[in-house]
């Protein structure tokens, strides 16, 4: 997880609990949550303290890219396949798309920083202009995978 205090680790959090909360997880366990901090440091050393304690996990949910690369760092450092564990990032970085092109790196999440910067200007105009708007707006985030991973090679 990301720092704890944080909006975005918490939203990240929870939204990681309310998919395997779903029929389609059935049978999914969390073994271990802890944070790392946004650190791709911190989290090689978490899960190398999970590796060598023995905790029995194949997957590494992390609240963004950093914190995915240094869980990769850990079970490569370990000795062990990144093809025996999912790891899970967000915010398909470079760094993350090349970890997915060579095969250790599952799953991302794409955030468009332009269609939230203009999210958010259209809605500070709005309010500017005496317009109502959500409290909440929201951008569509999209799933990459090593399948459709080229197309956001030049777009972070």
């Amino acid at each position: 997880m990301g720092e704890l205090g944080t909006l975005v680790a918490r939203g990240r959090t929870e939204a990681v609990h309310e998919v395997f909360k779903s029929d389609g997880c059935k049978g999914i366990e969390i073994v271990e949550e802890q944070t790392a901090t946004w650190s791709r440091t911190q989290a090689l050393d978490l899960t190398t303290n999970w590796l060598s304690a023995g905790l029995n996990f194949n997957a590494v949910i992390a609240n963004n890219d950093e914190m995915a690369l240094g869980a990769l760092q850990a079970i490569k450092a370990s000795g062990g396949s990144t093809g025996d564990y999912v790891v899970a990032g967000i915010d398909a970085t470079q760094d993350a798309l090349t970890a997915m092109k060579s095969g250790d790196l599952k799953v991302t999440v794409f955030q468009d920083a332009i269609s939230q910067g203009e999210g958010s200007l259209d809605t500070v105009l709005k309010l500017a202009r005496g317009a109502k708007s959500d409290k909440k707006v929201f951008t569509t985030l999209e799933l990459v995978t090593k399948d459709n991973m080229d197309k956001y090679l030049k777009r972070n």
